[in-house]
């Protein structure tokens, strides 16, 4: 259990840090490109969510068909808001899947408002470089980076 609380809560030096940064080529552009990206999609799917029956959001319900749709109209949106200043993602894999399911538990499936209303917080405290890191923190921090990282191309690819 020691082990358990130490991966989540335990500090890393910054040199542990940095190392981890160079041994895994994670670049603090990229970072906060990835970062912009996440963010950018929370605040489509946030800002265009018609609702549930909840008391804080209109009176629409969506069935799973519907948050399906949603989710892939703002993922598209996503995309090709970035490819209007020439940073590209692919539209399907990984990448697609893994944010789908990530929205689906906590923002579609989420019946409490103060958990959605905190997806902004996680998003950047996962990609805030300046904090003080957990092994825990590095390891969400790598695998979102490594996930887009590979579905990100350049324009001579398309």
């Amino acid at each position: 259990m020691d082990n358990f609380f130490s991966y989540i809560m335990k500090p890393l030096k910054k040199e542990d840090v940095d190392l981890w940064f160079r041994v895994n080529n994670l670049i603090v552009e990229k970072v906060e490109l990835y970062y912009d990206f996440c963010e950018t999609l929370h605040l489509i799917v946030r800002d265009t969510y018609l609702g549930d029956n909840s008391d804080n959001e209109t009176k629409i319900s969506m069935d799973s068909e519907d948050i399906k749709n949603h989710f892939y109209w703002c993922w598209k949106k996503t995309i090709q808001d970035f490819r209007k200043e020439n940073i590209f993602f692919k539209e399907e894999g990984e990448h697609y899947d893994y944010f789908y399911k990530f929205f689906y538990e906590m923002f579609y499936e989420q019946n409490k408002k103060q958990i959605k209303d905190t997806i902004s917080d996680f998003l950047e405290n996962v990609f805030n470089i300046d904090k003080i890191f957990s092994k825990s923190d590095l390891d969400i921090l790598t695998s979102t980076y490594k996930i887009l990282d590979r579905n990100m191309f350049t324009n001579e690819n398309i």
